[in-house]
């Protein structure tokens, strides 16, 4: 896939991009097939790895030339010293961990700043499904509710109060709907949110 078609597909991968600095030391957890990494090298010069678990996956990392490493996140970052990175990554993944204050806290100690994006439970369209007695099922939310990884869906409402409660510093947040940025009423109209923070006073 051509990265136009991947910004096409992702809109939080050009967010992400436009907060990291050319050439900085990034860390992906739960990477995936290794897309965004791939598309931080193509349009940011970066320097990282990534971090997933899945076999098949590995393998797709190693055919977009991402360096990568088999890891549960739910085991922790030990593996990685403090401050190792310059920015450490959780896109679309948030909502599938289970250890969610651990792995934060992990992130801020292993790299200077923390990326996340997350489906924002709050969007409209899934607060209609509930009401009409069914769980959301949407480009962002693509599972049954019987076949889901994710086990902490959350609002952004829900994140800012994760936040202030472990001391995590928000520094930018990014909130749009099919690529499009939304600045009013953002936890009722914004389908996806993407946050960069860092460790609290």
């Amino acid at each position: 896939m051509s990265i136009a078609s991947l910004a096409a597909e992702r809109p939080d991968f050009a967010a992400i991009a436009a907060w990291i600095p050319k050439g900085a030391s990034v860390l992906d957890l739960g990477c995936g097939d290794g897309s965004l990494l791939r598309y931080l090298k193509e349009t940011r010069s970066v320097r990282g790895y990534g971090v997933e678990i899945s076999d098949m996956d590995i393998v797709s990392c190693i055919a977009n030339g991402v360096n990568v490493i088999q890891n549960d996140l739910d085991s922790g970052l030990s593996d990685f010293e403090d401050g190792a990175f310059d920015f450490v990554i959780l896109s679309q993944t948030l909502q599938a961990t289970r250890h969610t204050e651990a792995l934060i806290q992990e992130m801020l100690r292993v790299g200077r700043e923390g990326i996340v994006s997350f489906p924002n439970f709050g969007y409209w369209k899934n607060r209609w499904n509930i009401i009409m007695g069914h769980m959301p099922v949407s480009r962002e939310l693509p599972y049954q509710w019987y076949d889901t990884p994710n086990v902490h869906l959350c609002t952004l409402n829900d994140f800012d109060q994760f936040c202030e409660k472990y001391c995590v510093s928000i520094t930018a947040r990014s909130v749009m709907t099919g690529g499009h940025e939304i600045s009013l009423f953002s936890n009722l109209l914004g389908s996806t949110a993407v946050y960069r923070f860092q460790r609290g006073i």
